[in-house]
Order: structure tokens, then C-alpha cells, then sequence
């Protein structure tokens, strides 16, 4: 009886600790702005023990882009590697005003709310705009409490088995079913202070991507600057336009020139050519033969 209730409990801690570490409930908030007064942010002390990551995206010039990451690459540095950290970079000219590029960073909680904001101020220097930002929470807190609580009931667990398996008078198939509960349980302390200690590095670390996009600050009809957005749209339009133009020329430009070198060479050198080679050849007409009159047979009796 006493062995089925330590298999129940053990199944049971293992089943909680296994939940314990599916992902908690996310917090996400995505917004579209373009001032720096709006731009999110969450302090820490407004949600304790909530692991955040930013996301934020910006478009601005293609020829500023690479300055810009830089400078964001350059205010990291300046906060030193205890502080922040650049983890991931990206630059990919897709087409000749067509770049994309990333950079990522881990930084220390406290700074993370003021570094995004002095990088969307970074980005309004450079006539760009922030066209996109996301923050998603994981309430790590409230993960590290429930796996904490299934260690503990766990190390209780263990310690009873070792109690147990600790008197010499067992029956050696209760001391083997002891033994194995007791490597269950094992496991599943081991692996609760495994998720502890990962949901306490993601508190300590937050981290922020920056994705950057060449183009316009607002893409498509602005009210407050119709001509401005009329005479972007129209040079957009043309460059569209004359880069079909072209690429339709330089797939066939060459073969009808090609075509028409061939056309020209032939007009010079007919009159060169003998009179036979000038004329399309004609196939000889055989004569037809002459028909032949039969006469009519005459009736038998005229004969």
C-alpha cells in the first residue's frame, strides 16, 4: 500500500513539473506610430518578474541605413558589454534602392525602455519613421514559483525513498520499485532547477531587434503633403516603368539586332550572288500527255 501511494505521488510531481514547463500566457502589444513621445515601452518595476522582448521596425532612406545601424551598434558599445550586447547583425541589398538589414541586441532590463526610445530618435534624425513595434512578456516569476514548488515537493519525495531505502529488512522487489521512483524523481528535480535557472537568465536579459527597410516614411497618399506624396508616387511609377522598358531590351534587344545585322548583310550581298541563287529555284513542269482519241465502238449489227 505503501509503495502504490509514492507511485502516485511520484507520477503526480512528475506530471506537474513536465506542465510546469509549457509556455506561460504571453503579453503583446503591437502598435504603429511615428512619435517618439508614443513609443512603448514598459518599465520594469510596472511588471516584476515579466521576461520582456522589443521588437521594433523602421524605414527610412536606403542611403541611411547603414548609418543608422551603426550608430544603434555604436550606443551599445558605449553602454559596455555588461550592459548590452549585440547579438545578430544583417545587411542585404535585395535591389539597387532595396535594402534590408537587422540588428539585435541583449540588454541589461533597467536600459531597455530608454535604449528603444533613443533609437526611434535616432531614426527620426535620418528621416525615417517607426512603422512597427512589439513587445511580448513571458511571466517568468510566475514559471519559476510553480517549477520551485515541484522541486520542493519532489526533494520531499526523495528524501522519504531514501528513509525507506535505507532499512535493511526490504523485499528486493520493493527495494527495486523503490529505486526506480527514486530515479523519477531525480529526473524531475533535475529538471526543475534546469527551467529555474533558464526563466532567471531571461529576467536578467532583455532582448531587442531592430529591423530596418529602405523606402519611404509612410508608404502610399499622405494629406499632409499631397504634392510630395503625388511626386514620390509618380517617380516610383517611373522608375517601375523604365526598369521593365529596359529589362524588356535586354532580352530581346540582342536578338533583333542580331536579326537585323543578318537582314542588312543579305540586302549588300544579293546583288553578288549569280542570277540562280538570286531567284527562288522552280521545279520543272513535266508536260502533260496529249490525249488520245478512241474512236467509238460501232453496234455489232453495222458491221
Amino acid at each position: 500500500m505503501r509503495i502504490g501511494l509514492i507511485s502516485a505521488a511520484t507520477i503526480t510531481l512528475v506530471s506537474v513539473t513536465a506542465c510546469s514547463q509549457a509556455p506561460q500566457s504571453r503579453q503583446s502589444e503591437t502598435m504603429q506610430t511615428s512619435d517618439v513621445a508614443e513609443a512603448p515601452g514598459i518599465n520594469i518595476t510596472a511588471a516584476p518578474g515579466v521576461a520582456f522582448t522589443y521588437r521594433y521596425a523602421f524605414r527610412l532612406p536606403p542611403k541611411r541605413i547603414s548609418a543608422a545601424q551603426e550608430q544603434h551598434a555604436g550606443a551599445c558599445e558605449k553602454l559596455g558589454v555588461a550592459r548590452c550586447r549585440i547579438t545578430g547583425m544583417r545587411y542585404q541589398l535585395i535591389g539597387e534602392n532595396d535594402i534590408r538589414a537587422m540588428l539585435a541586441f541583449k540588454l541589461d532590463p533597467t536600459l531597455a525602455r530608454a535604449f528603444g526610445k533613443e533609437g526611434i530618435a535616432a531614426i527620426e534624425k535620418a528621416d525615417g519613421k517607426l512603422i512597427d513595434a512589439e513587445i511580448t512578456g513571458t511571466d517568468a516569476g510566475a514559471e519559476i514559483d510553480t517549477l520551485s514548488s515541484g522541486k520542493a515537493r519532489a526533494a520531499d519525495e526523495l528524501a522519504r525513498i531514501d528513509k525507506q531505502l535505507a532499512r535493511g529488512d526490504l523485499p528486493a522487489s520493493e527495494r527495486t520499485e523503490l529505486q526506480r521512483q527514486r530515479a523519477e524523481l531525480a529526473g524531475a528535480v533535475a529538471t526543475a532547477s534546469a527551467g529555474v535557472a533558464e526563466q532567471r537568465a531571461s529576467l536578467a536579459t532583455t532582448p531587442m531587434t531592430f529591423d530596418y527597410e529602405s523606402g519611404a516614411g509612410i508608404r502610399g497618399f499622405d494629406a499632409s503633403a499631397p504634392l510630395t506624396s503625388a511626386l514620390d508616387t509618380f517617380l516610383s511609377s517611373a522608375q517601375t516603368t523604365l526598369a521593365f522598358v529596359l529589362g524588356f531590351l535586354a532580352i530581346f534587344g540582342p536578338p533583333a539586332l542580331a536579326a537585323l545585322l543578318l537582314w542588312l548583310l543579305w540586302r549588300r550581298l544579293r546583288p553578288l550572288l549569280p542570277e540562280r541563287l538570286r531567284r527562288p529555284s522552280q521545279a520543272p513542269v513535266s508536260p502533260r500527255p496529249a490525249a488520245t482519241m478512241v474512236p467509238p465502238r460501232g453496234d455489232a449489227s453495222d458491221a
